[in-house]
């Protein structure tokens, strides 16, 4: 909706030139006619091969169309060249209003009209507004939160604005869409998606999926299915027809495992274990072949060695979890013992995951607050940061520090030291709690691990400082990257109470509720309320839980008991509880399914 003053030389621009994370390989502009005009844009950037193609329609015949290709005129109606710019002019009178709608699509311009036509067939941009506008309300009411802080309603649910925004849609009206291979794929049984972070959302995001949004979690799945058989492996960081192959790890298998063993239907589970078979042991990813041959990747070998070994471990404890259901217990031994991989990397003198060369020996010197970017031996941290990143084995990790209070005596260090870095470290290490970032998702799951060695109790404190200081409702309200909504997703599920600190294995780990109550909206038409009776800034602690009128006394919940719905209510206190989850028969386990 423009508005133009009276004049002989209004203009609106189309620049298929202009872009400031990509550049132009090849472009095109035609007009159809007075009101109709088409064209599209490749361009290389993050990803090597983007193709964006698009018809727009203005409200106003245009008086004139100019052409000009990298600032050169052009006598024509169409141009195909790399800088291309249209200009479309008008006559208008003060005040005049025109109009434009454009529908995109990655196959075709035709595809974008009628794309275009089918979802926006008239004029009436108040009316489009309104539809827009309800169905965001329909969708950010699946959680209702009763507060009175206007800020922390603002945080929320800009948070769940920010989490569904990604993935993407990525299929035009009548079905096609483009796949890796650039081929051009027609298929109406499912909807096919795309922008898939993995390495961000795996983590927080797509496990809150499989609570708010379920309809939608199968159409992710089979979209990730389709990218493997186009390109041969599960995607990593999936654009728009592209794999960017951004980010360590083979982080697309504890996504579609845990939808596997939450029971989504529409997955076939022999495909999704074909898919994550190969990716895993397949020469797809950096450093997976040197992964088997040594059972680490030697860090003389690649940057970033124990980063990819760790994030591969993740992935393969989920493998080894949908092996085992499908009774493939070969399979499930191997990849079991991979899981455990990271353990190679651990050095007992100095109780940190250290590099390891290709003789066995220790890369030095060692420190572990050294985090240069992109060189060293762990991605976007360092090794305190690191140390932890073994959600799909805390108990393993309890025993490398000695047990419960070794364990839990190492974390408090974390959160307490300094959180000075040296210079040229990653500018991803943000929201820095003692040597905890909050900025970055390999730290998400770190302050509720504390569960695992008996102490939920020290969770709160540090969720609570995070969820009031990090998170704010000022523009720069994130203390790191929003990736695709994993920033946010921690925020949403955190203030809920709970946090899926290994996100294939069907368990939230209780931390401290923010909000006096929660009403999550579930399938089927139920609801789970979520209640803190006697919350307050100061009080924190989580003294008793009660889960539908009988006193829970575990230190999580299973994915099962949330989405049967009820009442959640948490009793809070302002001192410590420190028998609640102590025994070790009420702590989270890996084995939760």
């Amino acid at each position: 909706k423009y508005t133009f003053p009276e004049s002989s030389e209004s203009r609106i621009i189309i620049d298929l030139g202009e872009g400031s994370a990509d550049r132009p390989t090849e472009t095109y502009l035609k007009q159809i006619n007075d009101t109709l005009f088409e064209g599209y844009r490749f361009s290389s950037g993050w990803a090597s091969d983007q193709r964006e193609f698009f018809s727009l329609i203005v409200s106003k015949p245009v008086k004139d169309f100019i052409i000009y290709d990298g600032g050169r005129k052009i006598k024509d109606n169409m141009k195909l060249g790399k800088y291309v710019k249209g200009f479309l002019e008008f006559s208008t009178k003060k005040n005049e209003v025109i109009y434009l709608k454009m529908g995109v699509s990655p196959v075709s311009c035709r595809n974008g009209l009628d794309n275009l036509m089918t979802e926006i067939p008239d004029w009436n941009f108040n009316k489009v507004l309104k539809d827009a506008e309800k169905k965001w309300n329909d969708e950010l009411a699946k959680i209702h939160i009763e507060t009175k802080d206007t800020a922390k309603k603002r945080i929320f649910y800009t948070a769940m604005y920010h989490t569904m925004i990604a993935p993407n849609i990525f299929q035009d009206i009548n079905g096609e869409y483009r796949g890796t291979d650039k081929k051009v794929y027609k298929d109406t049984t499912f909807t096919n998606y795309t922008l898939f972070s993995l390495w961000d959302t795996y983590r927080a995001a797509h496990p809150l999926y499989t609570i708010t949004h379920p309809e939608r979690v199968s159409d992710m799945v089979n979209s990730m299915l389709k990218i493997f058989e186009q390109q041969g492996k599960l995607p990593v960081w999936h654009l728009r027809g592209n794999e960017t192959n951004t980010m360590p790890g083979y982080s697309a298998i504890p996504v579609v495992v845990d939808a596997c063993l939450k029971g989504f239907e529409g997955i076939d589970l022999e495909k999704v274990y074909a898919a994550i078979k190969e990716s895993a042991t397949g020469d797809h990813e950096p450093g997976v072949m040197d992964l088997m041959k040594y059972g680490y990747i030697p860090s003389d070998y690649m940057a970033e060695s124990i980063a990819s070994t760790m994030e591969y471990a993740i992935g393969d404890w989920a493998i080894a979890q949908l092996a085992l259901k499908l009774n493939k217990l070969e399979d499930y031994e191997y990849f079991l013992k991979r899981s455990k991989s990271y353990k190679n990397y651990f050095d007992p003198d100095t109780k940190f995951m250290r590099g390891k060369m290709s003789d066995g020996s220790w890369r030095s010197p060692f420190d572990p607050k050294s985090a240069q970017h992109r060189v060293n031996d762990y991605c976007e941290g360092n090794a305190w940061q690191y140390l932890w990143l073994t959600p799909q084995d805390p108990e393993g990790l309890i025993e490398l520090l000695g047990g419960d209070k070794g364990f839990t005596s190492k974390l408090d260090q974390l959160f307490s030291i300094s959180s000075d870095l040296e210079e040229g470290s990653s500018m991803d290490i943000t929201g820095l709690i003692g040597q905890y970032a909050h900025g970055n998702e390999p730290s998400h799951h770190t302050t509720y691990m504390y569960a695992y060695a008996g102490e939920q109790h020290k969770i709160p404190g540090n969720v609570r400082y995070i969820t009031t200081n990090l998170y704010t409702d000022k523009p720069d309200g994130l203390s790191g990257n929003e990736d695709c909504g994993q920033m946010s997703a921690w925020y949403i599920l955190s203030s809920m109470g709970f946090y899926p600190l290994n996100p294939s294995n069907g368990a939230y780990v209780f931390g401290s509720p923010l909000f006096d109550e929660v009403t999550l909206s579930l399938e089927g038409e139920k609801s789970l309320k979520i209640i803190a009776e006697n919350n307050s800034d100061t009080n924190i602690y989580i003294q008793k839980v009660i889960l539908n009128g009988a006193e829970h006394k575990f230190s999580y919940i299973t994915h099962k008991d949330l989405v049967k719905g009820g009442e959640l209510k948490f009793i809070m206190g302002s001192i410590p509880n420190l028998e609640f989850g102590k025994e070790k028969k009420h702590r989270p386990q890996s084995i939760v399914y």
